[in-house]
């Protein structure tokens, strides 16, 4: 299974360009990542992963993303490679978004955050789209 989860801040801007066989958007990124822990006296320490997203993914991050916003990624890890025009092998692995969401509180003034809310309805970090309501009762448990 090849599922990856991530919670980060976006580095800059999406950039957004299109394939050129089939006119497909794409919209590429970079997501700073806290790793968990921190030796101690020193400063909490990031990842900086490249995401990839296609088509109507794409174009709700090129559209809602901006620099600085916290978000909630789900994809897949994708590597590949290619030759350079000087025979140089290059290799990267990048996370294929397929699923992109708000992680920032809400905050007043948020144009992008409005625009999506109108056009969408309103998703919140708790619930991060989902159907399901989480309940503090145990009764209805199964085990």
């Amino acid at each position: 299974m090849n599922k990856v989860i991530l919670m980060g801040r976006l580095t800059r801007d999406p950039e957004v360009r299109y394939t050129q066989t089939n006119n497909t958007l794409v919209a590429s990124f970079s997501l700073a990542v806290n790793r968990r822990f921190a030796r101690q006296g020193e400063e909490r320490q990031a990842d900086f992963i490249n995401i990839v997203a296609w088509s109507k993914t794409g174009e709700f991050c090129s559209k809602y993303f901006k620099k600085g916003q916290q978000v909630g990624i789900i994809g897949r890890i994708q590597t590949r490679n290619w030759d350079d025009d000087q025979g140089v092998k290059h290799y990267i692995t990048e996370v294929v978004a397929e699923e992109a969401y708000f992680a920032d509180s809400k905050r007043e003034g948020d144009a992008g955050n409005v625009a999506f809310d109108n056009a969408f309805g309103e998703t919140t970090p708790g619930n991060m789209g989902s159907d399901f309501e989480v309940t503090s009762s145990t009764d209805d448990l199964p085990f």
